[in-house]
């Protein structure tokens, strides 16, 4: 029997990244092998500590049941909530103001489902992940786009906001550390966004995936660190890109007590909560992080300084990114577009990029390297990557 699909999933595009796997999958069948620079899905194991810790966890009979608590277990809200004291001097109570996810990817879901009505307004930036724009329209609510330009640091320009949208709309999405572009905001960006909010009655969701792989001794910042902003944000931070754990589906959000009540309700009718074992693994990621996460930055610096000068080597101009694993590359001016560069290092170098079009129409003109990379030897296939695209594509300036 064939049965229609929903409307609402026939209005969505295919998830980008299902579709870069199985364009992977397609040519491994062939016998060729891409460098991969497509998924930001971290290559490095998790720590060995952590992997102990969960053994250890899952063999005990009390993580077994449900955690009853729908906010996550005492231990786990108390690790987050030092380490939120710790890395950002923010202060975030366990009671209350944290809530344990099943990763970010379901929290940012979940609060839009919490909060918008259909024709609700969000603003989102653009480009961006996805799940923001397709978790709005499945709410039937209203993305409008934010568009992020290279001239403004990929920040969004809210003066630029029609003022009839500032007013009517109810969220607003950020996300710095930025994927794609691998952007950073400083406090001054959050001071005037949550000034934003707090004058136009908007929830800020920012989603903060990224904050812990940065580079150059620079440390990224907690939108939670502006004054009065748990009265106006909700913050979400992830153990999958700063411990290699994106297959545990661990995470947290944090911020003003009535956003995390929201998503807790939200949550608490879909699924029931992270394991407990996972949950005691991720406070043992957290105990261990001053030590761990120097030797993770270290490693993802080198890559990115490979790709950085490679790519500068070949007629690119492009300033390191200060966070995130993302280079995020205009293409040569002998191209039309993202997708068709995008096919064409594929094709004829066997390297294989996202094309920024995926993230939004303000994508466009851009490609996205991921500093994820399989294989053994990661600065040699960044290299060997480097070689193919000299010698095969003709690259004008």
């Amino acid at each position: 029997m064939e049965l229609p699909w929903a409307q609402r999933l026939q209005r969505i595009p295919p998830y980008p990244f299902r579709e870069i796997a199985e364009i992977k999958a397609k040519m491994l069948a062939e016998g060729n092998e891409p460098i991969d620079f497509g998924i930001g899905d971290p290559d490095m194991p998790t720590p060995d500590y952590v992997i102990e810790a969960l053994y250890e966890g899952a063999k005990d009979p009390a993580t077994h049941p449900y955690d009853e608590s729908g906010f996550g277990t005492p231990e786990f809200k108390q690790a987050v909530s030092d380490f939120m004291s710790k890395r950002f001097g923010v202060q975030v109570s366990p009671d209350g103001e944290i809530q344990s996810t099943i990763g970010c990817k379901e929290a940012l879901a979940h609060i839009i489902w919490a909060y918008i009505d259909p024709s609700d307004i969000v603003l989102v930036p653009d480009p961006a992940y996805s799940v923001y724009k397709v978790q709005t329209t499945w709410c039937g609510g209203a993305p409008f786009p934010m568009p992020l330009f290279a001239e403004n640091g990929f920040l969004p320009d809210l003066d630029a906001i029609p003022a009839p949208v500032s007013k009517a709309a109810k969220m607003m999405f950020l996300n710095y550390p930025n994927n794609p572009t691998g952007a950073v905001a400083e406090l001054d960006f959050f001071e005037e966004a949550v000034k934003f909010a707090q004058d136009n009655e908007i929830l800020i969701v920012h989603d903060c995936a990224y904050s812990e792989v940065c580079y150059d001794g620079y440390e990224t910042h907690s939108i939670l660190e502006v004054d009065g902003a748990k009265d106006a944000a909700i913050e979400m931070h992830s153990f999958s890109k700063t411990f290699n754990m994106t297959g545990w589906r661990v995470a947290w959000a944090c911020g003003g007590a009535p956003f995390i009540e929201a998503l807790s309700k939200a949550k608490s009718n879909v699924d029931s909560g992270t394991f407990m074992a996972i949950q005691r693994a991720a406070v043992a990621a957290l105990a261990g992080y001053d030590d761990f996460i120097v030797g993770l930055r270290a490693e993802y610096q080198k890559r990115r300084d490979a790709l950085v000068d490679g790519l500068n080597s070949l007629g690119w101009n492009i300033e390191p990114p200060k966070a995130a694993f993302y280079v995020w590359a205009p293409i040569p001016n002998n191209y039309l577009t993202a997708d068709e560069f995008a096919k064409d290092l594929l094709a004829e170098c066997g390297v294989l990029v996202t094309s920024g079009a995926v993230y939004g129409s303000y994508g466009e003109g851009f490609v996205r390297f991921s500093l994820t990379i399989k294989g053994e030897d990661k600065l040699a296939q960044i290299s060997e990557a480097i070689q193919r695209i000299g010698d095969n594509l003709e690259l004008v300036w």
